[in-house]
């Protein structure tokens, strides 16, 4: 292993006791192993603490600082990348599962191909004891040449998770710092967008958990979750729910500006956004699939993807 590993794991922690041992394993085990794992604990009250600094003492590629405070999920997710070193860089969550190879094939990714900027794989949901319940189907067209088509479908598609990708450390630089606006991550997933295509691994090999205490689960409104992202946004007075809105709808129209792209293309961008906004009122438009409830069609689907494995991540 390198002084200087290749790559930097973010993982923004909050109370996450109860799966957080689970997820470290995986990490841990992964087959591509130049890594370095940054743990920032948001000041959580149970068990992570203690979790986190036994895992550490054990593993020389785990950093584990813990914030004096609550500073919100965006501040933290930003803080683990900004004390990162490497050329590489991924977000990760305390709650997910992560196959053996996915480092590994999306780090080969990134090195077969100089012009990708972003390397992810393809997942399905499972729930809180590890089951696969729903299948994601990556339908957007990040690996587009033409940076407005990859621009577009993220605005029109749903689904796609590409915020934890492997990506490239110098692009993540150049692009504005995440946000707690509504869906702030999928305006930066846009601005990554318009910086390079996207590689789509195509194996099964990122496993999302969906759980009471998921962040979207537990913070249901628009106003709590911008809460949850930062504490700031719980002032009614100064962040009203229309301000939190329009901060969204104004950070793509922004991205778009501050774009390395032409002025022609930044010309069609923004005919994009506007017949999305047009559209905004379409019932299920922007909807997350992740979170849709799984039907019996999704199930049968998964069990043919992991046949030979009953539905339960191996």
């Amino acid at each position: 292993m390198t002084t200087v590993p290749r790559l930097s794991l973010g993982l923004p922690v909050y109370n996450g006791e109860e799966y957080l041992a689970e997820s470290l394993d995986a990490l841990l085990g992964q087959t591509f192993e130049d890594f370095e794992l940054i743990i920032s604990d948001n000041a959580s009250t149970d068990g992570t603490d203690e979790i986190c600094r036994r895992y550490a003492e054990k593993d020389s590629r785990i950093t584990y600082v813990r914030q004096p405070k609550n500073i919100g999920a965006t501040p933290n997710h930003n803080f683990v990348f900004d004390v990162s070193r490497t050329e590489l860089f991924k977000w990760v969550s305390h709650d997910d599962l992560y196959a053996r190879d996915l480092l590994k094939r999306c780090v080969e990714a990134l090195d077969e191909r100089p012009d990708v900027i972003l390397a992810h794989c393809d997942q399905a949901i499972i729930d809180g004891d590890g089951r696969i319940v729903q299948p994601l189907q990556y339908t957007l067209d990040t690996a587009s040449r033409h940076a407005p088509d990859r621009f577009r479908s993220i605005l029109f598609e749903p689904g796609g998770d590409d915020f934890y990708g492997v990506i490239r450390a110098d692009v993540l630089r150049r692009v504005k710092p995440l946000d707690s606006y509504h869906h702030a991550d999928r305006t930066y997933s846009a601005e990554m967008a318009l910086h390079g295509p996207f590689h789509q691994v195509p194996e099964l090999l990122y496993f999302r958990r969906d759980h009471p205490g998921r962040a979207e689960r537990a913070n249901p409104t628009i106003r709590s979750r911008c809460a949850n992202l930062d504490p700031r946004r719980a002032n009614r007075l100064r962040n009203p729910t229309v301000r939190l809105l329009g901060e969204y709808v104004y950070g793509f129209a922004d991205l778009i500006r501050r774009a390395p792209i032409s002025a022609a293309d930044k010309r069609e961008c923004f005919g994009h956004l506007g017949a999305w906004l047009t559209n905004r009122a379409r019932s299920g438009h922007g909807e997350r699939v992740e979170d849709r409830a799984p039907t019996a069609s999704d199930v049968a689907t998964v069990n043919e993807i992991v046949a030979g494995r009953e539905g339960r991540l191996a």
